[in-house]
């Protein structure tokens, strides 16, 4: 199957969706920039699209050419209450950076909107429904194709405000199997954000691909049991985290300087991906530490559901082919399917436990 483009024009969310197509969304942003020196670690607020746009846009064009064809804004942490009087041209430039590369292939903008930092300490309504309303403001003037409520506790607030917008809304909660900080399950989690308009729901982030998808049933089964209908979504870290606790990989001592160690494989990217679309989720991305090889990866797992390989796959032989061309033989016999579906790799240090007990 040779790599190739997406002619015509450009379909919306939920045609693609209820259409059954596959939607590859993007990858890390956040810790990737950061790890590329353009990014603070704390609150991870987005400066970057203003003081780095070419970074912030070299990535982009790397999640379009893997296959991605949903560009998120790069706008987390891009509110009031986070960032103060640089919020604004924050998000516009944002919008701007993803609109721009979006139109070099078959991608949509999404506009990404993620809980405020106040929600915690005061639950005050109709402060928090005003920040949310000020960054959709800033999406609607940008004419994002579609709103994604990203790690927002107040999820069901974060929906009322996006559905004043005449756009699709997708929202991911960070959570796992135990359901939220309030033990709400993630089935009933679910059932309520589509009571309050959500179209699609699912997961993100806090979590590895295992785990989430776990949760992602779990969400499924809710939705069913309640006799209602969403498109799924799901998009985990980039990193295995299985002893984390409730709070996700935050409270995993490697958080956020030494992860290293815990990248899942292409390999099991693809796995994920099969397993993803098995369970009927058509929108599968990543988040924190997933790299564009990963999506790379779940674009090659999914080829023959969408017809084609991203222009990334020009390069990569599937499941190691391009090793046949080795001069170790040793080498040739890992140019299959097998060899690397079985593979456990190693980490490399000596004496070092494979889990860790989280802070919490």
């Amino acid at each position: 199957m040779a790599p190739a483009g997406r002619p015509g024009a450009k379909k919306g969310i939920l045609e693609r969706l209820e259409s059954g197509e596959v939607v590859i969304g993007d990858g890390s942003f956040l810790i990737t920039l950061e790890k590329r020196g353009y990014v603070k670690a704390g609150l991870w607020t987005p400066e970057a699209v203003i003081e780095h746009p070419d970074a912030v846009r070299q990535l982009h064009m790397e999640f379009l050419r893997a296959g991605s064809n949903v560009m998120q804004t790069f706008t987390f942490s891009a509110s009031e209450d986070n960032m103060e009087s640089k919020w604004e041209d924050v998000n516009a430039a944002a919008c701007d950076l993803a609109r721009e590369v979006a139109g070099k292939g078959d991608a949509l903008v999404a506009g990404g909107i993620c809980q405020t930092s106040i929600y915690k300490y005061q639950k005050d309504e109709a402060r928090i429904k005003k920040l949310f309303r000020q960054q959709l403001e800033v999406f609607a003037w940008k004419n994002v194709d579609f709103l994604i409520a990203e790690h927002v506790e107040e999820a069901v607030w974060a929906v009322e405000v996006l559905k004043e917008s005449d756009r699709p809304v997708a929202v991911t909660m960070c959570i796992g199997p135990e359901g939220d900080m309030h033990d709400i399950t993630p089935g009933e989690c679910a059932v309520r954000l589509v009571k309050a308009g959500a179209s699609i729901v699912g997961v993100n982030c806090r979590f590895g691909p295992d785990t989430s998808l776990k949760t992602m049933e779990l969400m499924k089964e809710g939705l069913e049991w309640a006799g209602l209908k969403a498109h799924l979504m799901v998009q985990p870290l980039g990193f295995h985290a299985p002893d984390c606790g409730k709070e996700g990989f935050v409270d995993l001592p490697e958080y956020p300087f030494g992860l290293e160690s815990r990248v899942a494989t292409r390999w099991d990217i693809q796995k994920y991906a099969r397993e993803a679309y098995n369970l009927g989720v058509r929108y599968i991305g990543g988040c924190c530490g997933f790299e564009p090889y990963h999506i790379r990866a779940i674009a090659e797992e999914l080829a023959p559901e969408r017809g084609f390989l991203p222009p990334a796959s020009e390069k990569h032989g599937s499941w190691g082919s391009g090793l046949d061309m080795h001069t170790k033989p040793w080498i040739r016999a890992r140019a299959r399917r097998e060899y690397w579906e079985n593979l456990l790799p190693a980490s490399g240090r000596p004496f070092c436990p494979s889990l860790s007990k989280p802070d919490f």
